[in-house]
């Protein structure tokens, strides 16, 4: 994802802008992930809004994966090394997080079967405590540190606005680890997340593309 034609740019400020909105749909609407497994069943099964929530969760990891390319391709002329790592990294907890969100939408079915709950539940237990579970520490992983990579370069390169990068390890900060404090922490990280994936959104939207400019800079030559 280089955003420097303009279908590449117009999909690259789409997902900068549509990410955001999805995690917070995602939060808004997402049920009580109770220790007992029987327990988280039966929460996903009141109403739709938890399965309006796991998609939403799903879904996001598209352009999120956008974005974080489209960040990497910013940030490659004046840090590439943080650039090479930063979106590797964060482009596999993506692929981790989509392994995880296929699963939430496994266990909607699950919840849904009603008699057979019980059963479905020591299945999830088992789910669990598998080495499936190993995507999730990719997803976790693979988002902390590529993001935290990509906000260094942020700041170093002094792409866009300066408090972007400080917003994103906010962020970090806030989402993975206060978050286990107190729910309001997931909710200021969704605002600072849109903030400044919104921020950047508007810098992509105003660079130059090849049709603007050669990679030297200079006038593209007319066709």
């Amino acid at each position: 994802m280089l955003p420097d034609t303009p279908s590449r740019r117009l999909a690259a400020v789409v997902s900068l802008f549509v990410a955001p909105v999805l995690a917070l749909l995602h939060l808004a609407l997402s049920p009580p992930f109770p220790d007992d497994t029987a327990e988280r069943l039966a929460g996903f099964a009141d109403g739709p809004l938890p399965a309006v929530s796991a998609v939403a969760f799903t879904v996001m990891q598209v352009p999120m994966l956008v974005a974080f390319l489209a960040i990497g391709r910013l940030v490659l002329p004046g840090s590439p090394r943080l650039s090479a790592w930063g979106t590797a990294l964060a482009v596999l907890g993506c692929f981790g997080h989509l392994v995880f969100g296929g699963l939430s939408m496994a266990y909607l079915v699950m919840a849904n079967d009603e008699a057979n709950r019980a059963v479905h539940a020591q299945l999830l237990s088992d789910i669990e405590s598998s080495p499936v579970m190993l995507f999730a520490l990719v997803g976790f992983a693979g988002t902390v540190l590529g993001q935290l990579l990509l906000s260094i370069a942020l700041f170093r390169t002094r792409t866009g606005p300066v408090w972007v990068g400080p917003a994103m390890w906010a962020f970090l900060a806030l989402e993975f680890f206060i978050s286990n404090l107190t729910p309001w922490a997931s909710y200021l990280a969704v605002v600072l997340l849109g903030a400044s994936f919104w921020a950047l959104a508007d810098l992509v939207r105003r660079s130059p593309t090849t049709l603007d400019v050669d990679v030297r800079g200079a006038p593209a030559p007319s066709l």
